[in-house]
């Protein structure tokens, strides 16, 4: 079903399919960036715990090898 249209019907044509190309584009674009805006946010929150975790790992350890020092020391 091959249908012939005018010419300024297929510049129309033509001119819509690139606009809605750029539209399609520019929502693949936007969808991407959260995608990687989320993943990064995941990331920021799983470093921050681990360093968190850490913090009070070392200060657990320095506490407890102080106690230790003043134990012996006395």
């Amino acid at each position: 079903m091959t249908e012939t249209y005018s010419k300024s019907r297929q510049q129309a044509e033509t001119a819509f399919g690139s606009l809605q190309t750029e539209f399609f584009a520019k929502n693949n674009a936007a969808e991407e960036l959260q995608s990687v805006a989320q993943a990064r946010d995941a990331k920021t929150v799983r470093l921050r715990e681990a360093r968190l975790a850490k913090e009070q790992a070392d200060q657990t350890s320095a506490t407890s090898a102080l106690l230790a020092k003043r134990s012996n020391a006395g």
